[in-house]
């Protein structure tokens, strides 16, 4: 299934074509290239999206947890057939892991559960134990995740404090470069397989450090043969329609 993309690219060619052209590539199917915003859910950027252009189908490839950013794909009109197709492509994500501390979600939207001291670490074991975590393994997912328990996603469980068992998922991580140390902060680049949770990596690099570590910050890049270079903003996206329904009313 082939369908249009609307990036930063392609917009121009977008903005020559009539109202009527444009409806159509929308109901026909499109896909839509958005850097999702930091604090907001994915569905939050569905919602938006669709309020824009008024299309009944959307939906979205590859959910980011609200403090993440980066790169999401959303599929309009019959191009939400695609989805299960896009979302196939090895991810790349930009990570920062703060050393010392773990959180109940692994992400700084958590509780903090532990500390540990982290200054004794060397850049040599630093870049040792994050090497040992590239390959196939099986990677067990944050409790507060939207993985459904007897139809019930995890984390509302986790938020009530009932305690779950979460299966282990085969992933692999095909990568991971280590960019830079700054104080506790740990800079990563990470490519891997769609289902890996970046926040049960930075768990388990922390572990293999015996200090501990959380996600506090994480960007989506890349997801298969797409780019955030690519991406438009929410706003970009917004203002295209309502320069449309300005000129509509003229």
């Amino acid at each position: 299934m082939n369908f249009p993309f609307l990036t930063r690219q392609t917009i121009s060619n977008y903005v020559s074509l009539n109202a009527a052209e444009k409806l159509a590539l929308f109901e026909g199917g499109m896909v839509v290239l958005i850097d999702k915003p930091l604090g907001w859910t994915s569905f939050d950027v569905v919602h938006r999206v669709r309020m824009a252009r008024r299309v009944k189908r959307v939906g979205h490839c590859g959910t980011l947890d609200p403090f993440a950013t980066g790169l999401l794909v959303i599929c309009f009109g019959k191009a939400t057939k695609a989805v299960d197709s896009l979302m196939v492509g090895d991810k790349i994500y930009d990570a920062v892991l703060t050393l010392g501390k773990t959180t109940d979600s692994y992400d700084s939207e958590g509780e903090i559960i532990s500390e540990s001291e982290w200054r004794h670490l060397t850049h040599e074991e630093i870049a040792r134990s994050v090497a040992s975590l590239i390959g196939e393994q099986d990677q067990i997912p944050p409790d507060f995740s939207a993985i459904k328990i007897g139809g019930k996603p995890a984390y509302k469980f986790a938020r009530k404090g009932t305690k779950i068992v979460l299966a282990p998922r085969k992933i692999i991580i095909h990568n991971i470069e280590l960019l830079r140390i700054e104080d506790e902060l740990l800079f990563i680049r990470v490519t891997c397989t769609k289902g890996t949770y970046i926040r049960s990596l930075a768990r388990d690099i922390g572990e293999s450090l015996g200090c501990g570590a959380f996600a506090s910050s994480l960007r989506r890049i890349r997801s298969g043969d797409l780019d955030i270079d690519s991406a438009l903003s929410v706003d970009n996206f917004r203002e295209l329609f309502r320069h449309e329904s300005a000129s509509k009313d003229a």
